[in-house]
C-alpha cells in the first residue's frame, strides 16, 4: 500500500520560513518524480515545484528564489524549504508521486495546511 505523508505545515508570519516533508512508503521511491502542489481556498490546485528521479527541478514563477525542493532516496523523503513566505502562499500543500515509466499510477498525499499571516 502506497502512502505519502506530509508534515511541517503550520502558521507563520510573513517573511518567515517553513520546511515541509513528505515521507513515502510502499513504492520504489527512486523511480518516481516528486512534486508539491498547493490549493488555496476557492482556487484550483496548482503545481509549485517538482524534482525528477534524476534530480532535475522546476519551480512555479511565483516561488522561484524562495522555495527549494530536495529529495533523499535513501530516506524516501522529499522536502520543500519555503523562505520569505507571503500571505499568498497560504494553501493546503500536497505531495505527489509520478512514476518515471508510462502507464504507472500517480499518488497523492493528504495535504498539510500552511497559513502565512500576521
Amino acid at each position: 500500500q502506497v502512502q505519502l505523508v506530509e508534515s511541517g505545515g503550520g502558521l507563520v508570519q510573513p517573511g518567515g520560513s517553513l520546511r515541509l516533508s513528505c515521507a513515502a512508503s510502499g513504492l520504489t521511491f527512486s523511480r518516481y518524480s516528486m512534486s508539491w502542489y498547493r490549493q488555496a481556498p476557492g482556487k484550483e490546485r496548482e503545481l509549485v515545484t517538482a524534482i525528477t528521479s534524476t534530480g532535475s527541478t522546476n519551480y512555479a514563477d511565483s516561488v522561484k528564489g524562495r522555495f527549494t525542493i530536495s529529495r533523499d532516496n535513501l530516506k524516501k523523503t522529499v522536502t520543500l524549504q519555503m523562505n520569505s513566505l507571503k500571505p499568498g502562499d497560504t494553501a493546503v500543500y500536497f505531495c505527489r508521486a509520478d512514476p518515471s515509466w508510462v502507464g504507472g499510477k500517480s499518488y497523492w498525499g493528504q495535504g498539510t495546511q500552511v497559513t502565512v499571516s500576521s
